[in-house]
């Protein structure tokens, strides 16, 4: 999406550019081509090359001193922005009122741009560890949540089995609280729902097809509708009738809506569903079950969902009000032309309907702007000729490049016919047409800018509410795989105890306290306070993060036991290293490796996509793992050839303690 701003902000540039060269001067291409490094690298060099040639041009081409506004526009990005005001007083010296006008608005129009790229750029660059912290600041909450409530159970049961009173009660609540919190947390996405039922759908011999159009985490809406989705698919499946499924899911406005067909119809009558309504109803949703007019079955349930709040983007207002400075310019100049105030009532109602309906294909406000275009040509001739670029830039907006080019295309064709009917000369007949596209792409190149750093804010915002999802479902995991496995042997265990003669209750006791010591280390897994690492775990953590950020991730893993010390720093060393993927490249592949041998461990960490930058390798992160893994006798390297990047760390297999099993 960076690229794309690259992009658009260099046509705009360009268009300027070519009213220069179009003009006689060579020198607007050197203009233009050090404007372009200049919105990637603030150099100083650059801006005097800019100014020499820009100056250059006027003096020596006598090109309009519009051509200043670029130098004007650079100056604004720097330190140096008071003297922007001493660029457009030269300007105002060497050339009449229209050119400085010009000068003024393409100032503008280069801070603005470059502005916004810059804006895009930023958000890019921290949209992923934007999701990482959200899914650190979830952990934390999760952890809290379960310390609370888990963590004290579990010191209690440890306390009674000390004192020889196994505490079943306490034992058995907190099994059911670990059970309920793996659901409520599960509850929250409604995406591991669609999979099973899609698995369970191909397992049956159904044809699935599944469309998931909602944004997660759903809330309490997900743990109804996921409900509603397993009496749906249990139902296709156990009738047999069906051969093909269509599962799709669908956000409006603040609903969620779930919808489940099925070519399997025989009757609308299911209880399980219809035992489901008023569950639904008392949330404020529907839930429908009926027969298409084509035998199709369709459940329908419709709940009101939790829609994340629209953060306020800046990028809009700054557009806006340089479109605004666009319009009243180009206006200006329109009434400076006629030497009239009559244009005036027909260019504020055109200035009204671009701020009010440049976004989106508005067929009656383009049809409008249409007439007001064209329509007034007879009364005010050449004046109005400049008011058609007003069209143009709604135009490239409001329709695919396939319609829209034609169209500015014929918009041109009639500037230029209009140009010469009225006897202007030929080169002022081309600037108008130039300038009409120029004016058209300023108008598209704002709006356009403006919409793309929005989608990549709500990108940013949809990636860390994956990653929360996604921390939320693996403390559901970890709760039922790892901590609700131990307290069900807890609570046997602890009934046992409380069941058989005392000799043999003490060696059950024994037992309790040591799975209860098992079952703290399974909390502090779940709640992700690893004060001990696991690197399988943090290789498995790590394919997901990158996989939500779209990098395809290869994993390999070839180590066996570890000592707990090298096992805890080489899950440090992955930590940073894929930190150092998400925010210093543009990866989209990464290889994940491990390998053993002579009594050392090697994990080495490769992604594309590696940016230049001579400070990585001294990072704090990676400066503070070189120093762990020294005290271990091990070694970090990197390396960095041909777009790659590659974290090297190796340690001795065992050092300390073995880790745990």
């Amino acid at each position: 999406m960076h690229k794309r701003s690259m992009v658009i902000t260099a046509v705009v540039f360009a268009a300027f550019s070519s009213v220069y060269v179009v003009a006689g001067s060579p020198l607007a291409l050197v203009t233009f081509g050090v404007q372009v490094a200049f919105v990637r690298r603030r150099s100083w060099w650059l801006l005097a090359v800019q100014a020499v040639a820009a100056y250059g041009s006027v003096l020596v081409f006598d090109t309009s001193v519009g051509i200043l506004g670029f130098v004007g526009g650079s100056l604004l990005l720097t330190r140096l922005w008071p003297l922007a005001v001493a660029v457009a007083g030269s300007a105002a010296l060497l050339g009449p009122v229209d050119p400085v006008i010009s000068m003024v608005l393409i100032s503008l129009l280069v801070y603005g741009l470059t502005t916004m790229v810059d804006r895009i750029e930023q958000v890019n660059a921290a949209r992923l560890s934007l999701a990482m912290t959200a899914a650190a600041e979830e952990r934390l909450r999760i952890a809290a949540e379960l310390n609370q409530g888990l963590g004290e159970a579990l010191t209690t049961i440890a306390a009674g089995a000390r004192s020889g009173a196994p505490d079943v009660e306490t034992a058995r609540r907190s099994l059911a609280d670990a059970r309920a919190a793996a659901a409520g947390y599960r509850a929250m996405s409604l995406a591991p729902e669609l999979t099973t039922a899609k698995a369970m759908l191909v397992a049956a011999g159904i044809t699935a097809d599944v469309r998931m159009s909602h944004a997660e985490p759903l809330g309490p809406a997900g743990a109804l509708l996921a409900a509603v989705l397993r009496e749906a698919v249990t139902e296709i499946v156990r009738r047999r009738s069906a051969t093909a499924c269509l599962i799709e899911t669908v956000a409006e406005g603040a609903t969620v809506r779930l919808r489940v067909s099925n070519d399997g119809a025989r009757t609308a009558d299911d209880e399980g569903l219809l035992d489901l309504r008023p569950q639904v109803e008392a949330a404020g949703g529907t839930l429908t079950v009926g027969i298409t007019a084509d035998a199709r079955m369709v459940v329908e349930a419709t709940l009101p969902g939790t829609r994340p709040p629209v953060q306020p983007s800046s990028d809009a207002p700054l557009s806006m009000a340089l479109l605004a400075a666009v319009l009243a310019g180009f206006s200006v100049k329109a009434l400076l032309l006629a030497d009239s105030l009559w244009p005036l009532p027909f260019l504020l109602v055109i200035v009204f309907m671009q701020l009010r309906s440049v976004e989106g294909r508005h067929m009656a406000a383009l049809s409008i702007m249409a007439v007001l275009t064209f329509a007034p040509l007879p009364l005010f001739g050449q004046a109005w000729l400049g008011v058609a670029g007003f069209l143009t830039g709604p135009i490239l907006l409001a329709f695919p490049w396939a319609v829209a080019l034609p169209v500015t295309a014929v918009v041109v064709a009639i500037v230029t016919v209009v140009g010469t009917s009225l006897g202007l000369p030929v080169p002022l007949t081309v600037n108008y047409a130039i300038s009409t596209i120029v004016t058209g792409l300023v108008v598209y190149g704002l709006v356009r800018l403006a919409q793309l750093a929005r989608e990549l804010r709500e990108s940013r915002d949809g990636l860390a509410r994956a990653a929360v999802v996604e921390e939320r479902l693996r403390a559901a995991r970890d709760l039922h795989d790892l901590l609700g496995h131990t307290l069900a042997a807890i609570l046997l265990k602890s009934e046992l105890a409380r069941r058989v003669e005392p000799a043999r209750a003490r060696k059950e006791l024994d037992d309790v306290l040591t799975m209860t010591e098992r079952a703290m280390e399974d909390l502090r897994t779940v709640s992700g306070e690893h004060g001990k690492l696991s690197l399988g775990a943090e290789a498995e953590s790590a394919r997901s993060v990158l996989a939500a950020a779209g990098i395809e991730v290869s994993l390999e893993l070839g180590h066996s036991a570890l000592g707990q010390e090298v096992e805890t720093t080489l899950g440090a060393v992955l930590r940073e290293a894929v930190t150092n993927v998400l925010r210093h490249s543009s990866a989209r592949h990464c290889s994940i490796t491990t390998a053993e041998g002579d009594g050392v461990v090697r994990l080495s960490v490769r992604n594309d996509g590696a940016r230049a930058s001579k400070g990585r390798h001294g990072s704090a992160g990676i400066g503070n793992l070189t120093t762990r893994l020294a005290a271990l006798d091990g070694r970090l390297s990197v390396s960095q050839e041909d777009g790659w990047f590659e974290l090297t760390a190796t340690a001795p297999t065992l050092a300390w303690t073995p880790a745990p099993a």
